[in-house]
């Protein structure tokens, strides 16, 4: 029997996912929910396993965007698993006198007779002869997308060789020979590189350019005294660790100073649709993380109801998800705010695009000593530059400014307004 494998729905919205890499080559014998292929959704890269035990036959190639529901492989469930027994065949045909035959003649007559068969058998089953039944195509024949390209930019096909199947000229042909001259070549290595953006990159760029190209984006800056929690982490950093297994880190101030200002400015909590404002009462806090793939926004769930052990629970959980590549689409969808925090990366300061259809993010930066004023002296203390990037439809500079000071009389008076005064109590220690 020879079962179609189909591609499963990813998620609700998700209509085609792209083949990212065959974890097994055609004419493999895989066994029943072993990963047989890597595939990029527009959220996020999945492993696609085996729905039987079986011979696999590939039905898509590498890079290849296939729609959901579509036949990516047969597995053929009647084959029998290779065991490797034929070597005790083989040690018999070089021995054949140990059969105890009279005539050595008969011998070497049996042998040339089971060789013979054994090629037969070998003719009908040996993967180099399954290429007979594959379709064939004429060397220098584009496919239909490298054809396409070819006729955009009036590159004639006679001048393009082909590295697919046959000579046939591939999508990469295509796009190789319409690539613009460089000029003059120099001195030294001109080598390059040409490697296909993963689907969940190409999304992420579309969008960031449609939110570009379709929000009133505007930046707010400031600058916060991180003075007070440096010295709160300091303090009770190591306690807090060891009664609760996660380090006490920005993420959860940064959080919990949104989560406030969210309360004081619902504008920066809500977003466009159509005609219409929708604004939320729970506080769905997208945080930005670096991924193998790329850039990943999952999101802790009402951050309101969260504690600072809380926050940093989920932020540490979500992240290694991301970073092993074990994120589901779930837990990337949705959110009403973004935090991006490019200061890991030693970003002194960036205007971070929106996470449509959010309105507002919020951009950490790294901390530096810096000289400031304080009760009227010159002092030096650790300052990080914040910006908000919001959508001028929905939030006004009235909103979007007085968001960013909240969060940062939050941030410089932490046990005040985030800790209600009992830092104990606040880091459940």
């Amino acid at each position: 029997m020879v079962l179609e494998m189909k591609v499963p729905s990813p998620g609700e919205s998700i209509t085609e996912v792209e083949i990212a890499q065959w974890l097994v080559a055609d004419g493999d014998y895989v066994e029943k929910d072993q990963a047989i292929a890597e595939v990029d959704s527009d959220k996020a890269t999945l492993e696609l396993p085996a729905e039987a035990s079986g011979i696999i036959t590939l039905k898509a190639e590498e890079g290849d965007a296939v729609a959901v529901g579509e036949v990516v492989c047969l597995i053929d469930t009647s084959a029998e698993k290779p065991n490797g027994s034929d070597k005790k065949e083989i040690d018999t045909y070089e021995n054949p006198g140990d059969e105890g035959s009279a005539d050595p003649s008969d011998a070497s007559k049996d042998l040339d007779k089971k060789s013979a068969e054994k090629t037969k058998t070998n003719e009908k089953t040996s993967p180099e002869k399954k290429t007979d039944d594959k379709k064939t195509y004429a060397s220098g024949t584009p496919s239909p997308a490298a054809k396409k390209i070819l006729d955009e930019k009036g590159v004639s096909p006679a001048d393009v060789k082909g590295s697919g199947r046959d000579g046939r000229i591939t999508k990469d042909d295509a796009a190789q020979a319409s690539k613009p001259a460089m000029g003059t070549p120099g001195p030294g290595k001109r080598g390059e590189e040409r490697k296909k953006l993963s689907m969940l990159r190409r999304k992420v760029a579309e969008r960031l350019v449609s939110a570009k190209n379709e929000t009133a984006m505007l930046t707010t800056f400031n600058e916060v005294d991180m003075t007070a929690i440096f010295e709160l982490r300091k303090k009770y950093k190591e306690d807090f660790k060891s009664k609760h297994g996660v380090g006490l880190g920005f993420m959860s101030f940064f959080t919990l100073a949104v989560v406030r200002a969210l309360d004081m400015y619902p504008d920066v909590n809500s977003m466009i649709d159509g005609d219409y404002k929708i604004t939320y009462d729970y506080k769905d806090i997208s945080i930005a993380v670096s991924g193998p793939k790329g850039l990943m926004v999952p999101v802790i769930r009402n951050a309101e109801n969260l504690s600072f052990r809380g926050i940093e629970n989920e932020v540490k959980r979500l992240a290694i998800r991301a970073r092993e590549g074990e994120i589901t689409v779930d837990e990337m969808t949705g959110g009403t705010f973004t935090i991006t925090n490019g200061g890991v990366f030693g970003s002194m300061l960036s205007t971070p695009i929106i996470n449509p259809p959010q309105s507002a993010i919020l951009g950490m930066h790294n901390i530096v000593d810096r000289a400031i004023v304080k009760d009227g002296g010159i002092i030096v203390a650790p300052v990080m530059y914040v910006a908000l990037s919001y959508d001028h439809r929905i939030i006004d500079g009235k909103e979007s400014v007085g968001f960013l000071v909240a969060v940062k009389e939050a941030l410089e008076s932490p046990e005040e307004l985030l800790m209600n005064n009992d830092v104990k109590k606040a880091l459940e220690l």
